[in-house]
């Protein structure tokens, strides 16, 4: 499944993300806006806010979803998954959390952090799969905020070993404490790695 979520008014008033059955074109163009918007909120361009973001996706995975990639970028986040749970709960468990911590942080009250609005599509098969990797992941080159997909901290490209470890989880699909329900899903649904760890720190 796949997920990008924004900030409230991050959007002129009046537009919003087409629905999961528009064209991809309509997405993407969309996507751009967000990219090279000059005005509204920008938070998570915060590194403080965005470690929060990041490390809630990654705390996560495997308890939520299966993580295969995602990217944090200043008013919006793309993410990858493969659902354990109903897509509304993770969002709603995702945005809830972040949104009360990144407020508190900001000094802001009443005041709403994420739009209600999300998009989420299906992914098909292993070619959409990849293409939708790659387009997370080059997000912040597209958008001129990084030279390299691996230089951007808030981000699934980020190289494992500049990661932070989780103790204790598993490494390989084939590993026998692997969730058996993940060494069941099709591949392109489930990557090879059956762990993931924390990234980020770039201040």
């Amino acid at each position: 499944m796949f997920v990008t979520w924004r900030l409230h008014g991050s959007l002129p008033p009046g537009r919003c993300f087409p629905s999961a059955l528009a064209s991809g074109r309509a997405f993407v163009a969309m996507d751009r806006m967000l990219d090279s918007t000059c005005t509204g909120p920008l938070f998570l361009h915060m590194p403080e806010i965005a470690k929060i973001v990041t490390d809630a996706i990654y705390h996560r995975d495997l308890q939520a979803y299966q993580l295969h990639a995602f990217v944090v970028m200043p008013n919006h986040v793309h993410l990858l998954m493969a659902p354990l749970v109903a897509v509304s709960k993770v969002m709603q468990s995702l945005k809830r959390f972040t949104a009360r911590e990144a407020n508190r942080i900001l000094g802001l009250t009443g005041q709403p952090f994420w739009q209600d609005e999300s998009y989420d599509r299906l992914v098909r098969n292993d070619a959409e799969f990849e293409r939708i990797v790659h387009y997370i992941e080059r997000n912040p080159v597209t958008a001129g905020l990084a030279a390299m997909p691996e230089e951007f901290p808030w981000s699934s490209a980020r190289p494992i070993d500049n990661r932070p470890q989780v103790d204790n989880l598993p490494h390989s699909r084939n590993d026998p404490t692997c969730p058996e329900e993940l060494k069941l899903m099709p591949l392109h649904f489930v990557m090879p790695t059956c762990a993931s760890s924390q990234a980020y720190s770039k201040a």
